[in-house]
């Protein structure tokens, strides 16, 4: 055991690295591993109880300066409609943005169309697009929302009533009550 560390700065370290992930972590560990432990990774992982394969692989990013990339991390996940059919989305953008109009309110830069994703599926193929290249209806949706439009009727900006709502203390107020009053005491 290194002589230079304490037993609660061995805790520290470990601590330290069990909050760093992947490259972090092991750039860490070698650091450490050369540091401390002259560069071995069997004496390090009896040191500091971190892998030895762990280390061995940080101190060979160091040494050669190539990053160790996982297979899960390089080759996991869907790719997006978007990135596998980019003309086709060039294409779906042009459309959205020919039906597009700003909110009439202007209270936000989200624009709103009234093209339904079934129209811009529809629209796409009359483009020449074949359909195994299209998307079903609902990720053409979750598409054009991710793109920036807004799947919504939009609304005619409606102008504000002139007309107030009628208080006690005006004139015709007081003419209708008191007709009101005088009908219902008659009978």
């Amino acid at each position: 055991m290194p002589e230079e560390l304490t037993f609660t700065q061995i805790k520290d370290l470990q601590f330290a690295s069990s909050k760093m992930t992947g490259v972090r972590r092991r750039a860490f560990q070698a650091e450490i591993a050369i540091k401390y432990c002259e560069g071995s990774a069997r004496l390090t992982e009896y040191v500091f109880g971190w892998g030895r394969n762990t280390v061995a692989t940080g101190l060979a990013e160091k040494r050669t300066g190539i990053i160790c990339v996982g297979a899960q991390s390089g080759f996991s996940g869907r790719k997006r409609w978007e990135e596998l059919h980019p003309k086709a989305a060039a294409a779906l953008g042009e459309l959205a943005e020919a039906h597009c109009q700003q909110e009439p309110t202007f209270s936000s830069s989200i624009a709103f169309t009234r093209l339904t994703a079934a129209a811009a599926i529809d629209h796409l193929q009359q483009q020449g697009f074949c359909p195994e290249q299209l998307p079903s209806a609902s990720v053409m949706a979750a598409v054009l929302n991710r793109s920036g439009y807004r799947l919504r009727k939009i609304l005619k900006a409606k102008p504000k009533k002139n007309c107030h709502k009628q208080m006690p203390s005006l004139p015709t107020f007081n003419a209708k009550t008191t007709k009101s009053m005088t009908a219902h005491s008659s009978d």
